[in-house]
């Protein structure tokens, strides 16, 4: 009676064994910064965007160098202006920051020129990346595929499970 219940266990055991390691998923990770940095394009796009960034951080430099100079001029004739040309002084002091802000907030505010720059030229590559990991997905039947270079934690990963090459193998890198 020992030797058969022995038995039974150990084939419940290896049948469990069995089902449980048909039923394991595959895992696989890639490091998006890494692929990035290999691509030509996205290094262009990268350039494009800092340029434009500059060129726009420079008007609003000069726009509020051009306010300080207005401050600085109306201090200066502050004591030889009428009350009525002081409120107009002020005011147009006012509005000119206002523009200045309000042209700040064009270039690089939430839906910005910059987040539409960055959107027009990373965007098409970031799909690209995502569409090769779909393809390496599917091909290798992964079932999850992280990314280590976003705020996931990965406290150890396998060098043999990391798929970025493949991926730039896969987009013709």
């Amino acid at each position: 009676i020992i030797m058969k219940t022995t038995k039974k266990l150990f084939l419940l055991i290896v049948i469990l064994m069995t089902s449980v390691s048909t039923y394991s998923q595959k895992f696989a990770y890639v490091d998006s910064d890494y692929i990035l940095s290999k691509m030509p394009e996205f290094v262009q796009a990268e350039e494009k965007i800092d340029d434009f960034s500059k060129e726009w951080q420079s008007e609003i430099e000069s726009a509020y160098e051009e306010v300080e100079q207005m401050y600085r001029d109306y201090q200066s004739e502050q004591v030889l202006l009428t009350s009525k040309m002081k409120t107009k002084r002020e005011e147009s002091i006012i509005e000119k920051e206002k523009s200045v802000q309000a042209l700040q907030q064009k270039y690089f505010g939430n839906n910005g020129e910059l987040y539409k720059k960055r959107q027009d030229l990373i965007k098409p590559i970031q799909d690209r990346i995502f569409d090769a990991v779909q393809q390496l997905a599917a091909s290798n039947k992964y079932s999850i595929i992280f990314d280590a270079s976003s705020d996931l934690i990965m406290l150890y990963s396998n060098p043999d499970l990391d798929k970025s090459d493949k991926v730039l193998e896969l987009m013709g890198y």
